[in-house]
Formats: structure tokens, sequence, C-alpha cells
């Protein structure tokens, strides 16, 4: 990766992260001569950047000193006032309170609600559904003819068709799902914005999920959405707000990352054809493509931390108050862990990627993902002939979660086999 002498302050510029070679070349930089510097660029309020592996695990590691309150990302000033003006000065907050905005004893209690439904074992149950929606939008995509926007028109609405039905959400409200997790993680991209940006759609998800909060007091069914309605914290049922902030963060989390690595992915696997080859010849590989696909995407772009008390990192002192942002697609780059890290290697082991975090607040979907992925591209592998770009991909612009958002192909199925 050639290094270059962008400022520091682009780390802050949702522009930045459509250029992927600019990106990852201001993270090397800064993790060969500055791992964390202080970033003032009048965009956000001012933040540590914390680009080295071992020092974003450090603070993960460290939930008591290194807190998610206030700050969960780092968002525009002008974010921060609209989602103020549009609650009485409350800001986000007081629409939802979800996992990422929980620290101690709340997030351990709030997190077991719906932990043991995303253990390996308890998805075995649907992993026959998970294969069964791999293969209609493979369908879907040899239906499409013999070219697509596989970002747009595949990997955006097959995780989205996953996560609605753990949540009981209707296939005909899918299109309105989508316009608000876009708009939600990605208001800073022009194309995502419209209508309000990310607080005015979560005003209106919650407006929509609210009434089936009470059905499902009501009416109790076997999905992860009704567990969460009607569990009990101290005796008490969730508010309705915080079962939204539960509801928003697997439709957000569970779905959009998924999609922009099962978009990255195959964005990869054309950019790398012998890899590719490799994997249609094998597809015991998948297992670990899948987590080098998810390295190599690292869609969540940062979460941010803040420090209780004084201290250091890096040999740089902070202060109590101060907010660390943590750069997922730096740490996953990282030289001091990854052999040959700008390659895209299949069979990387170990793999000890930070894209799902680390600490008490990795990632509650993460086997989930991999399930998603790894379906996916068995019946993917299994049933293409030939695919290639068919113009130019195109990144979100975003600093918070993203990723391919175009990627025209074009392709030939394989000829089916008469049964």
């Amino acid at each position: 990766m050639q290094e270059n002498d962008l400022p520091v302050s682009a780390i802050a510029d949702a522009r930045t992260f459509t250029d992927q070679a600019a990106l990852h070349g201001l993270l090397a930089r800064l993790r060969r001569t500055d791992p964390m510097p202080w970033v003032e660029s009048g965009l956000t309020r001012p933040f540590w950047l914390v680009t080295r592996h071992a020092d974003i695990t450090a603070i993960e590691l460290q939930p008591d000193r290194f807190i998610n309150q206030p700050r969960q990302a780092i968002l525009p000033i002008a974010y921060e006032q609209a989602a103020a003006a549009r609650t009485g000065g409350k800001g986000y907050q007081e629409v939802m309170r979800n996992l990422v905005a929980m620290d101690g004893r709340e997030h351990r209690v709030f997190r077991a609600i719906a932990q043991s439904q995303f253990l390996s074992k308890a998805l075995g149950v649907i992993r026959d559904d998970i294969d069964a929606l791999a293969v209609e939008f493979v369908d879907r995509m040899e239906a499409r003819g013999n070219a697509c926007d596989f970002s747009a028109e595949i990997a955006m609405w097959y995780p989205l068709r996953v996560i609605m039905t753990i949540l009981g959400v209707p296939r005909e409200d899918e299109a309105l799902m989508l316009r608000f997790t876009q708009q939600v993680l990605t208001s800073q991209d022009p194309e995502y914005s419209q209508g309000g940006g990310g607080i005015s759609a979560m005003i209106q998800m919650f407006d929509y999920f609210r009434p089936r909060i009470a059905d499902l007091r009501v009416t109790p069914t076997e999905t992860i959405g009704s567990v969460v309605a009607n569990a009990r914290v101290d005796g008490d049922l969730l508010s309705d707000r915080d079962v939204f902030g539960y509801f928003l963060i697997l439709a957000t989390a569970g779905h959009d990352t998924t999609s922009y690595s099962l978009a990255g992915g195959l964005l990869a696997l054309l950019e790398n054809p012998e890899a590719f080859s490799r994997l249609r010849a094998d597809p015991l590989l998948i297992p670990a493509a899948v987590d080098e696909i998810i390295r190599w995407s690292s869609p969540v772009r940062h979460f941010a931390r803040t420090a209780v008390e004084d201290g250091e990192i890096a040999g740089t002192a902070y202060k109590a108050g101060d907010t660390f942002l943590l750069s997922y697609p730096s740490a996953n780059r990282d030289a001091a862990v990854f052999d040959d890290p700008f390659a895209f290697r299949i069979d990387r082991k170990p793999n000890r990627h930070l894209a799902f975090g680390t600490g008490p607040h990795l990632c509650l979907g993460q086997h989930l993902a991999r399930m998603e992925l790894a379906a996916f591209l068995r019946e993917f592998v299994a049933r293409i002939d030939t695919v290639e770009l068919a113009g130019e991909p195109r990144w979100t612009e975003s600093t918070f979660v993203g990723g391919t958002k175009a990627l025209p192909v074009r392709y030939r199925f394989k000829d089916r086999v008469p049964a």
C-alpha cells in the first residue's frame, strides 16, 4: 500500500472512505509514524484516532476505563445538532438506547436477553432457512439475465431478508426497512440522506415498530423479536424505547454490515481471480474465505469510546472525558498482526481481525453473519460459470458503517443439469 500525505483530519471526512487507496494510504502512514493522533477537523468534535490493532484491543478489553457513553460514533457536529433539535436537546438517546450505548451491568443484562439465540448451536435450527434464502437470491441473480448491480440488487436484500425474518417483519415492508437502515447508518451519503437524515429515519422506524411490539406482547411468536419484546429486566418488561433499541441494532448491524461484506467479498474475489479459482475448486476454503472477506471489507469503520480517567496509550497521555475513534479498517491492515496485510488470502490463518470488535461488546451476530456469507458463497460458486466487473465500483460516503454500494457485474451461470 502506497502511503500518502493526506492530513489526519481527512479521517473525519466521509468522502475519504469512497477512495480505498487514499484511506488505507493514510492509515498505513499513521500506524507507522503517528499511531494515535489528536484530530481537530472542524467537522466533528475532537477525538483521538486509534490506528493500531494492539491499542484498539487494549481499549476494548478495559470497559471500565473506556466506556461507550456518551459517544458511540464520531458524527458530524451538524448531525448532532439536528438530533438535539428533533428531540428537545436530548439527542438519539431520546428515541432509543441499544447495546452499543450501554456499559457495565446494564450492558451485560440487556445483552443476555438474546445472546443465547445467536450462538452457533442455536442458529443451527435456522441453517436450512438461510441456505434456502441463499438459493433464492442466487436464483434472483440468475433471473436478472447476464448483468446486475450485485450490491444494490442482491447483496443489500439477502441479509435484509434474513434479519427481517428474525424480527418478524413481512416481506412487503422490506423496502421500507432498507430505506430506514441506510438512512440511520449512512446518512452522511447524499444518496441515503433524503427525508430528514438519520434521526428522522430513526423516529419513523420507532413509529413502525411500536404497534408491532404491542402485538408481540399480546400474541408471542417464536421469533427473536418476540423474545426481546417479552423480555423482563428486574421483573419489568422493557420500555418500548429499549425494545426498539434492540430491534434497531439487530436490523442495522445484522443487515447493512453483512451486505457490505458480501459485496466487498465479491469485489475482492474479482480483483483476485486466482483466489476465486481456488475457492470454486475447493469449497472447503469457504469458512476461512468468509473471515478474510470480513477482514478485508471491515464494514464497521469505527466505534468510539470515552476515557473515565487520565492515562496513557501508545506513549500518548490523554485526559478523562477524551474520546477515542477505534479504526477497524486500520487494525485489520496492521502488519504487526497480519502477514502481508494488503494481500487478500482466502486461506489466511490465523485471522485475528477486529471487524466484530472484541471484549464485552464483541458483535452479537458474528455467527449469523458468517453463516449467511458462507451459505451464499457455497451456492454462488457452485453455480456460476463466469463473472466480471461491468463498471466502476462505488463506495458509501460514510465514516461510520459502509462499503461497496455499487458493484456492476456481468456473468454467466452454468447450464442446469436436468433432474
